[in-house]
């Protein structure tokens, strides 16, 4: 197969992936993250149209799609804003916007502008006009996407108030997605400047495929990442919130309190052993302590110096060096130890396993065995 019909049918398959993947996304059949899915879906199709153009000539419907070309390329502006909502909505269900937010609008104002100059404009003035453009296309994206990186960085901080297993609601995949962007943009936009972009077609192309797949795998077996109930997550995002701002260092509850609290939780932890629960979260201990969420997190903040997670899987991991240590455990694997001892994978047991102890489950199985 040529490169030429290689990279058709690389095309094909990004556009109709994204299709695909953004009719998905947009109507949610698993109703989970709604908001931010119906923004991600809309950046899904956006991302499709970027290879209109190509997929006009496969079809021969080219000379309808010039008609709205410069229609197309301001729609397409507005890419990289809709992706970063989408991050808003992840990372805050409860998200609304104010009137500051329409300072988003500015760039894509002034890319208006250029468009429209770029029609009436003589053809050594397109092409400064189509130099400027790119530099706001570039601007736009390097925003953005620095923008949602950095969201992205402080919700993985802030779910560690409430949840005690991470990994499938740390939205990591969207970071690492944020960070190829990100570098692929400079890439493609350098070589729009400097060099004929019909060369690197082919490479770029297969390159964002892969990209794709990983967003529509990722994409699809996303958890929801706050409480159902509407209540619970507004006080899930408060308390997100206070911490953010130092807001828990107030005194909640009276020190005296706090110390009855402290004995209360410790000897909850200790006979009903809710650390093994693999889906346990603020919410549900706090219905079992019967205690409001806020004085919980805070009785924790407070009293042990810990948060949710760190205090929940310090239990956990006491359990796998107990199992560890016992004989009569090694025809568990480490993914079995894991399991019973609260953990959901064996990714998230190695990685707090080694952060608390300083070493990995394998290498304390080997010390505590005298091997």
């Amino acid at each position: 197969m040529r490169t030429n019909e290689l990279n058709s049918l690389i095309v094909i398959l990004n556009f109709g992936s994204l299709i695909l993947l953004s009719f998905i996304t947009l109507f949610n059949p698993l109703k989970v993250n709604r908001k931010a899915n119906y923004w991600f879906g809309a950046f899904l199709f956006l991302w499709s149209t970027f290879w209109l153009d190509e997929i006009s000539v496969l079809t021969g419907i080219c000379n309808v799609v010039q008609h709205f070309s410069g229609l197309a390329n301001f729609i397409q502006f507005f890419t990289p804003v809709v992706f970063y909502t989408s991050i808003l909505y992840f990372t805050n269900p409860n998200f609304k916007f104010h009137a500051a937010d329409l300072k988003y609008l500015i760039l894509p104002a002034f890319y208006s502008v250029l468009l429209l100059l770029q029609q009436s404009a003589d053809e050594e003035s397109q092409k400064f006009l189509k130099l400027v453009s790119l530099s706001f296309i570039l601007a736009q994206v390097i925003l953005y996407t620095t923008l949602a990186y950095f969201k992205i960085r402080r919700h993985q901080k802030r779910i560690m108030s409430f949840a005690s297993n991470t990994n499938e609601i740390d939205l990591s995949w969207l970071k690492y997605i944020t960070f190829s962007i990100f570098l692929l943009s400079i890439v493609i936009t350098l070589y729009n400047v400097f060099f004929n972009s019909l060369t690197l077609n082919a490479f770029i192309n297969f390159f964002l495929l892969i990209i794709i797949l990983i967003v529509s795998y990722n994409s699809v077996k996303q958890k929801e990442i706050f409480p159902l109930n509407e209540d619970h997550r507004k006080e899930i995002i408060q308390i997100n919130e206070e911490e953010q701002s130092g807001g828990l260092k107030r005194k909640i509850v009276p020190d005296s309190e706090v110390e009855t609290l402290k004995l209360k939780l410790l000897e909850l932890m200790k006979l009903q052993k809710p650390y093994l629960d693999s889906e346990l979260n603020l919410i549900k201990l706090s219905e079992l302590i019967n205690m409001t969420p806020h004085h919980l997190s805070y009785v924790i903040n407070t009293g042990f110096n810990e948060n949710f997670f760190s205090f929940i899987n310090t239990y956990r991991v006491e359990k796998a060096k107990e199992l560890l240590a016992k004989e009569e455990m090694n025809k568990l694997s480490m993914l079995g130890i894991a399991f019973e001892s609260g953990f959901n994978s064996k990714t998230s047991f190695n990685t707090t396993f080694k952060k608390i102890t300083g070493q990995t489950p394998s290498d304390f199985k080997k010390r505590s065995s005298g091997l």
